[in-house]
């Protein structure tokens, strides 16, 4: 899942990006409100967590605007003020979560998590497809009975797919979604990360569950 990070603290950026690509996510990171509101309109983001206090345009300017086109993708808003005044009208403006400053990692992390089964509308954080199944806590997967060992990129991609099996997933999509945007999109990665995923989900197995879709991209369906 890709994440858009909004915040002006070098310190903070470092420790919420370096944590979140340990887990797995494709994290861009602006430093200030006007960076912040253009990389939310150019891309698509699976989660945004915004600072208030930003240089140049504030956070909750960011999160009117972003709303005015985009009234679904869930914020995470962070702030230093605690107090009942300053949440209520981010909350108004449309944030969907508040996470006060300092914060622990893993907190961050359960919420986002949070943020992402209310947005694909599952109560669970286990997600499954036929036989196969990925927890997105634990990062442990499964093809029946047998444990998959997973790479975080790897797992990555699994993720995107198994958020949207029986799609066509482009290769422009999987680089928008499982790495961030300084990804050179003229090289061959995404293909080589995909035959290393089917060669650990599909080997061995009579149905084969990733398939290829000749000069588009990758779907993940069972056999026809």
């Amino acid at each position: 899942m890709r994440i858009l990070l909004v915040e002006d603290d070098t310190k903070v950026a470092r420790f919420v990006r370096n944590g979140l690509k340990e887990e797995g996510f494709a994290v861009d990171v602006a430093e200030d409100g006007q960076q912040g509101l253009n990389f939310a309109r150019d891309f698509d983001y699976d989660v945004i967590i915004l600072d208030i206090l930003l240089p140049k345009l504030d956070g909750i300017s960011v999160l009117k605007s972003i709303r005015t086109r985009d009234p679904q993708t869930p914020v995470l808003m962070l702030t230093a003020m605690d107090t009942i005044e300053d949440k209520i009208r981010g909350l108004n403006k449309g944030a969907d979560d508040y996470l006060t400053k300092p914060f622990a990692f893993e907190e961050l992390l359960a919420r986002i998590r949070a943020l992402l089964r209310r947005k694909y509308r599952t109560a669970s954080t286990l997600l499954r497809f036929q036989d196969l199944q990925a927890d997105l806590v634990t990062h442990r997967v499964f093809r029946g009975e047998k444990e998959i060992q997973l790479t975080p990129k790897e797992f990555a991609l699994l993720e995107f797919f198994l958020q949207n099996p029986g799609k066509i997933l482009t290769r422009t999509a999987i680089a928008e979604h499982v790495w961030d945007y300084h990804f050179d999109s003229e090289t061959n990665i995404i293909d080589v990360y995909m035959n290393y995923l089917r060669n650990k989900i599909d080997r061995g197995f009579r149905t084969k569950l990733i398939h290829t879709v000749r000069g588009v991209g990758y779907i993940l369906k069972g056999e026809e």
